[in-house]
């Protein structure tokens, strides 16, 4: 572990609270997990205990392994009990209410405590404004699904100062990822590429040239491990939505980042993927 980060805060207990949670127990970091519905922190220590059930069954981890990172990991009940060495706001993307988590989170703090978000579209420097000392907070942006995705975009702001991100840098080694540090921009690197690959994807479909399972079988077929709609579906059609929703804005409502009638449909049904059951595809409930 890094020696400056003892404890983890992570509020949010979505896909990515969860999986971020879980990542950063099983590299041996205490970690808070909260969210504003107790109800939801519940079921994601539920989910992580089943998918660490599951690392076991495979012969990924051991069973001592897997206790272990679940006594790491407690539901915090009252957001004041927050005050931690690194703070990971995983909330909805919503500039307000980011802003808000993180203003709270700076009052309840010590200075040195490290704040950051796994904001996947917005301008870090924008959610920082919020903040009276904009030098400790950065974006730290894991990837779905967290604990088994390498990658981990750690994000400059205007005023994010070295120190936070040499540190984060090493946090990110200390879980096992790799770390690359990118300038302050709608989508850093990976969104900004990867809404092309769902965007003409999805415009195949709109134009009636091949249905979705089509697209995927060929994209399959040409190396990638997943097509767009399955990973439409894991990621959360809704998610990855309000990111193209958001870097749309970003980019004064560029073209080629234009959201699809498709997603926006999906939302509205409440066809999200895998978290509700049906998507693009159906997902049997357990």
């Amino acid at each position: 572990m890094v020696k400056s980060i003892r404890n983890i805060a992570v509020i949010g207990a979505g896909t990515m609270g969860q999986g971020i949670a879980e990542a950063c127990a099983m590299a041996g970091y205490p970690v808070l997990l909260y969210d504003i519905q107790p109800d939801l922190v519940k079921k994601a220590i539920g989910g992580i205990r089943k998918n660490l059930a599951a690392g076991v069954d495979r012969d990924r981890i051991t069973e001592s392994q897997k206790d272990e990172a679940l006594g790491r990991i407690q539901a915090a009940g009252d957001f004041r009990k927050l005050q931690v060495d690194l703070a990971i706001e995983a909330v909805i993307e919503k500039l307000e209410v980011k802003q808000k988590i993180l203003a709270e989170l700076e009052k309840i703090n010590a200075v040195d405590c490290l704040l950051v978000s796994n904001t996947s579209s917005l301008r870090i420097t924008q959610i920082g404004s919020a903040l009276k000392h904009k030098e400790r907070f950065a974006g730290l942006h894991f990837f779905n699904p967290a604990p088994v995705m390498k990658l981990v975009e750690i994000v400059r702001g205007a005023a994010t100062s070295d120190h936070t991100i040499l540190t984060l840098r090493s946090f990110v080694n200390s879980i096992s990822k790799s770390a690359v540090i990118v300038a302050d921009s709608p989508g850093f690197i990976v969104n900004r590429v990867a809404r092309l690959f769902y965007a003409e994807s999805l415009k195949i479909v709109e134009d009636g040239v091949a249905d979705f399972k089509t697209i995927d079988k060929l994209l399959k077929c040409s190396g990638f491990k997943m097509g767009p709609f399955q990973l439409m579906d894991l990621i959360g059609v809704d998610t990855n939505f309000a990111v193209t929703t958001s870097m749309y804005d970003a980019f004064y409502h560029d073209p080629k980042f234009r959201p699809s009638r498709i997603q926006q449909q999906m939302v509205d049904a409440r066809h999200y993927g895998r978290k509700s059951g049906k998507g693009f595809y159906e997902y049997p409930q357990s």
